[in-house]
């Protein structure tokens, strides 16, 4: 059977009898989606571009432009917060410019409305997921690979250890499957021991039996290779950043004033180690100065309610909640120093991001911190709320020149661009294919 474009439309066809076909298709997957609770809803869908066609190829080549990949295993785009949903968003829409068919897979809660559409040449697909931390992921991504496996692209691409443990599914329905590392997620503090026992079986399931292997530090890449005995190719993630300036309002909004504030961009959750960041800022001993949080939470926690009772009871602690677009741009572009106190990390966005926007950073001093390399009195030891005291007082009392901001700005971006991760991912899409 032709396969058949997202719009329903076989590539290159004119024959009625397979434009009938592809009306009954399209019926199909209209009642698939219904049983898979994300019935069309029309407000929200912008109508249906057609794609390129996708270039003919014999059995065994491999396609250059115009062939389909379906993204699965994150919460959505564009603008939902995490480092993996950042990554795929890029990715998504860098691999769309260079005339891939894109298909993101998101869940329904994280995403407007019902359905599907358009969004800088990506289609984003609204599927159900329970709303359960722990069984979100897996279970979204066991309906997504169905859908995947329906939709018949030349790509599954699965991200994160978690929604690996579906690659023998996705093989056992004819993928062909490229698994994406973004860190141990088993080394989470709020997993138990269960959780941790079956993400790293997603691990080892996504390493053994996937086509190809990235991870987004070399670290990771490397202990995957000797864990494993497979080849792992390191993408690490990328940073683009919009130049100013910015009037969105949001300083206003929370009292704030240019350079008068710490920053930390991440999501409330336990390995981010906001409590470590506000202990730090109250012993630091510096006056006119904001700490903002910036970052939401999926699930109220007891570790959210001890974050927002500690922040009200530390003066001149700001939490803004999720933020994202210019908002969180003139957050980053207006801070005096970026501090990440994480005890896990893949390979930090935001930390890269404000490197970019030129600010000073502190970091813990765990491996996917250190690859980034940075001067040794830009780390902290993990966990130590003395010498982070200590470090943010002495970064705010020497702030940046405008070189030193140029060249630390320059320096990031040259390392870690968008358009180098898409040429790298494409080159393991073509070996996938190959194979």
């Amino acid at each position: 059977m032709a396969r058949l474009d997202p719009c329903g439309t076989p590539p290159g066809c004119n024959s009625w009898r397979v434009r009938t076909g592809a009306k009954a298709m399209n019926a199909m997957n209209d009642h698939l989606a219904q049983r898979l609770g994300k019935r069309a809803g029309t407000s929200d869908i912008v109508p249906c571009q057609q794609y390129d066609p996708l270039v003919p190829r014999a059995l065994g080549t491999v396609p250059a432009r115009g062939a389909h990949v379906i993204i699965l295993g994150l919460r959505g785009i564009p603008h939902v917060q995490g480092g993996v949903e950042k990554h795929v968003e890029m990715l998504a829409a860098g691999l769309a410019a260079r005339g891939w068919s894109v298909e993101v897979i998101g869940r329904s809660r994280y995403l407007p409305g019902n359905g599907s559409h358009m969004w800088n040449g990506v289609r984003v697909t609204s599927l159900w997921a329970p709303q359960s931390s722990a069984l979100e992921a897996i279970v979204h991504t066991f309906l997504g690979v169905w859908l995947a496996a329906w939709h018949r692209p030349d790509i599954l691409h699965l991200h994160a250890v978690g929604p690996a443990l579906m690659v023998p599914l996705a093989r056992l329905l004819g993928a062909t499957v490229v698994v994406t590392h973004h860190g141990y997620d088993y080394e989470r503090q709020k997993w138990g021991r269960l959780a941790r026992a079956t993400l790293r079986l997603g691990e080892g399931l996504g390493m053994r039996l996937s086509h190809q292997r990235i991870a987004v530090s070399n670290e990771i890449a490397t202990t995957m290779t000797s864990r494993y005995g497979v080849p792992v190719d390191f993408v690490p993630n990328g940073v683009a950043v919009a130049r100013g300036p910015y009037e969105t309002g949001i300083l206003a909004a929370f009292s704030l004033q240019p350079k008068r504030y710490v920053l930390l961009a991440a999501r409330l959750v336990p390995e981010k180690r906001q409590l470590d960041l506000i202990k730090a800022f109250a012993r630091s001993g510096v006056s006119g100065v904001h700490l903002v949080l910036a970052g939401g939470a999926e699930f109220e926690s007891p570790y959210v309610q001890q974050v927002k009772d500690l922040a009200q009871e530390t003066p001149r602690v700001v939490l803004t909640g999720f933020q994202t677009g210019d908002k969180l741009a003139e957050l980053f572009e207006n801070a005096a120093l970026f501090v990440l106190a994480s005890s896990h990390e893949g390979m930090p966005i935001a930390l890269l991001e404000a490197m970019a926007h030129g600010l000073p950073v502190l970091a813990s001093d765990i491996a996917a911190n250190r690859e980034l390399d940075l001067p040794e009195a830009d780390y902290f030891p993990l966990g130590d709320v003395d010498r982070l005291a200590a470090a943010i007082a002495r970064k705010l009392a020497a702030p940046f020149s405008q070189s030193e901001k140029r060249a630390q700005s320059a320096r990031v971006e040259g390392a870690y661009s968008w358009s180098s991760v898409v040429t790298k991912t494409l080159q393991i899409y073509q070996r996938a294919l190959s194979r």
